[in-house]
């Protein structure tokens, strides 16, 4: 792939991941958290789900393959997203992206835990400096809030859905698993607005563009761009380029939120961004073995 272009889409696709957060949030503005993000995927669950109809693109033909997209979309839409938007009632946009964005340092965690998958030691490195940095980033908040716990939550249960597609996803093709398991997930968070808030989606300019933005721009496009960035680059070097999102979950809460840019918030995402690099860093290194042993 050409490196402006490799450049231009990895910085799009990190853009609409971070600045999702400060979107989301001026989104509460206008409606209850879960209802918001439930709409969120269910339009871009639908507009996924005819798309890969149209193009005829494989379907599960069990019903066990589609329960594993089920619970695929329990962690990875309604667990981690429900948690996001639930997290921004009480945390900036800043801290949520922080906080969410240190699942790839609990996948090695996990994995080492659960699937006895082994790690090379500058990746527990890695771990050890994201975890540094998200004491760093809390640790100066001389209250507690709940925000932090969903926060918390977020990244493990993105952990979580992580391992199941390690395990899983072969068995799917890759369009198919992201548009029903957004389809499922944004279901399932309506279930949750259903029975634990009170509803409340306030029809104005604002949140039709901002619940728009959501649907198209931060979930259909920028699947589709990480997508094809993964199908079409090194998928070593597109992972490492993760720790962008963060960042600019960051940059736009100061621009679009004027949430202040804490010392604390700084230099603890600066310890988070080195650790993920260094998590990351393995899927590169084993490309690089395979291609000198062919």
């Amino acid at each position: 792939m050409n490196p402006l272009k490799f450049i231009l889409l990895t910085v799009l696709t990190t853009f609409l991941m971070g600045s999702s957060f400060a979107v989301g949030k001026l989104g509460l503005a206008h409606a209850s958290p879960l209802l918001l993000v439930a709409l969120r995927f269910i339009i871009a669950g639908i507009v996924m789900a005819i798309l890969v109809r149209v193009l005829k693109r494989p379907h599960p033909h069990n019903k066990k393959n589609w329960a594993k997209m089920l619970m695929i979309g329990a962690f990875q839409t309604a667990g981690v997203m429900g948690c996001i938007f639930m997290s921004l009632r009480t945390i900036t946009a800043s801290e949520s992206s922080i906080l969410t964005f240190t699942n790839p340092l609990l996948v090695i965690i996990f994995g080492t835990l659960f699937l006895k998958k082994r790690y090379r030691f500058y990746q527990w490195i890695g771990v050890f400096l994201g975890i540094t940095g998200v004491i760093i980033t809390l640790g100066a908040q001389l209250e507690f809030r709940i925000g932090i716990i969903y926060g918390i939550i977020s990244a493990v249960s993105w952990a979580i859905a992580t391992l199941l597609v390690n395990q899983w996803g072969i068995h799917f093709n890759t369009w198919v698993l992201t548009a029903y398991q957004m389809l499922f997930g944004g279901i399932l968070l309506l279930l949750c607005s259903l029975l634990l808030e009170v509803p409340v989606f306030t029809i104005n300019a604002e949140s039709v563009v901002i619940l728009l933005w959501l649907a198209i721009m931060s979930s259909i496009v920028q699947f589709a761009v990480w997508y094809y960035l993964l199908q079409n680059s090194d998928p070593g070097k597109t992972s490492a380029y993760l720790f962008l999102a963060p960042f600019f979950g960051v940059l736009t809460g100061w621009l679009l939120l004027n949430e202040p840019l804490n010392p604390s918030i700084i230099i603890g995402g600066a310890f988070i961004f080195t650790g993920i690099f260094l998590v990351n860093r393995r899927f590169q290194q084993r490309e690089e073995q395979i291609r000198k042993a062919m």
